[in-house]
């Protein structure tokens, strides 16, 4: 029991703080370490005949290190004090989670917006990765919200998922994945076959998440009567995952996501989520927020029960 009170106590104040403090800038990040090794790595193994190999051993040599590291430091610091542990487990739940940045640069693409067109232009281009320098209001606000429901299942639902099942080393482990597919699960020349074995493993980890998330919007908004709009609409996106949140959200607000984009210079066409075309307003970006925060404190006290249920 006390080592479910240790991981219970650390997840709810690691959430308490990443409500109060974000990730603030001058704080250095594990993400960019592991950023900067991935980036490393890539350099001296992408090459050859045998990129998907090299590829794949280096994302099963990341992983696994990383969970089997966090996982030794962890049982050493335990036998030295109970306190220790638990303070890292606090900085790993801090770390791994995103929820007020989240939500705070959405709310910044809203603000420029009322700005200027420009503003709002590379204000959303902070949080996409589409090109951003001919979006319209409209596209620019789908944009924003889209990436909002998105990284509520990246960013927060996942990370809590996986310390449910794995712990902090488990939590950990994920945001390593994230990173891999974030940097090399691209489908171009470069990444294509170095990054694939990366960019599928991410697709299994957010399996049961990105569905997760879609199933806490609607309970939490008090829409589970759309969940057959989510399961005719969530598999329309490139993504076997990201469709789902956003499919949640497109019917929620009663509006529409997806649609043609510019991807460094080459238009793609996205399959429309939702089929009501109008522009989301204030109103909508108010809802979306709140949505967010439920889900993320819903989900907080849900792992907080499996901990305990579930030794």
């Amino acid at each position: 029991m006390e080592t479910e009170i240790i991981m219970v106590g650390a997840l709810l104040t690691g959430f308490v703080l990443d409500q109060v403090l974000g990730d603030p800038a001058w704080l250095p990040h594990p993400i960019v370490g592991f950023g900067k090794a991935i980036a490393w790595l890539e350099k001296q193994l992408n090459k050859g005949a045998h990129r998907f190999i090299n590829g794949a051993a280096m994302t099963i040599v990341l992983v696994g290190t990383t969970f089997a590291l966090t996982n030794y430091i962890l049982i050493v610091l335990q036998e030295m004090h109970p306190i220790i542990p638990f303070i890292l487990n606090v900085i790993i739940v801090f770390f791994c989670l995103s929820a007020l940045t989240l939500r705070s640069e959405v709310k910044r693409v809203f603000e420029a917006l009322q700005v200027s067109l420009y503003k709002g232009r590379i204000q959303v281009s902070r949080i996409v990765g589409r090109d951003t320098t001919k979006l319209t209001d409209k596209q620019i606000r789908i944009a924003a919200l889209e990436t909002l429901s998105e990284n509520l299942s990246d960013g927060v639902i996942a990370p809590l998922f996986w310390f449910a099942l794995l712990g902090a080393p488990g939590m950990l482990a994920y945001k390593m994945v994230n990173t891999l597919d974030s940097m090399i699960g691209y489908k171009n020349e470069r990444y294509g076959y170095f990054g694939k074995f990366a960019a599928r493993l991410d697709d299994m980890a957010n399996l049961v998440p990105a569905r997760l998330t879609a199933l806490l919007m609607l309970l939490v908004s008090g829409n589970l009567s759309k969940c057959r709009f989510v399961l005719s609409n969530g598999n329309k996106h490139a993504s076997p995952n990201s469709g789902y949140p956003e499919a949640a959200l497109a019917g929620i607000l009663g509006c529409r996501f997806g649609g043609p984009n510019y991807y460094s210079g080459v238009v793609v066409s996205k399959p429309y989520i939702g089929s009501r075309d109008r522009v989301p307003d204030t109103d909508d970006l108010k809802l979306s927020l709140a949505i967010n925060r439920r889900c993320e404190m819903f989900m907080v006290l849900l792992v907080s029960l499996i901990v305990f249920i579930l030794p």
